[in-house]
């Protein structure tokens, strides 16, 4: 079992700054696959970012160039470091953990990797709110 905890999330201004964070507890591996997800209301969960192999990471079209994803290893822990936000922004933010590679054919959005479903496990959520 792996368990996850979120942190940082919050309500800020566009424009802001938050940088979320992620720690990874139980039967974890550093090889692993770790990602983030959002899903605002009435929507499905999307994929905002993951590590794919190699240290190439993916991200959602409208995340580019404001959202960077980090892992420390050492810490065992995922961060979501989030620049110029906006309101459409605004959602409950998960990470979720995968046995194996991020690596994976699906795309969607421009997040191309694997996708939501074969995550293994998911953190309780962070609430991300932007206000225009």
């Amino acid at each position: 079992q792996v368990q996850l905890v979120e942190s940082g999330g919050g309500s800020v201004q566009a424009g802001g700054s938050l940088r979320l964070s992620c720690a990874a507890s139980g039967d974890t591996d550093s090889s692993d696959c770790m990602g983030w997800f959002r899903q605002a209301p009435g929507k499905e969960r999307e994929g905002v970012a993951s590590t794919l192999r190699d240290s190439r990471t993916t991200y959602a079209d409208s995340v580019k160039g404001r959202f960077t994803i980090s892992k420390d290893n050492a810490k065992n822990t995922l961060y979501l470091q989030m620049n110029s936000l906006k309101p459409e922004d605004t959602a409950m933010y998960y990470c979720a953990y995968k046995r194996g590679s991020c690596w994976g054919t699906y795309c969607s959005g421009g997040y191309c990797g694997a996708k939501r479903s074969e995550y293994n496990y998911w953190g309780q959520g962070a609430q991300v709110t932007v206000s225009s």
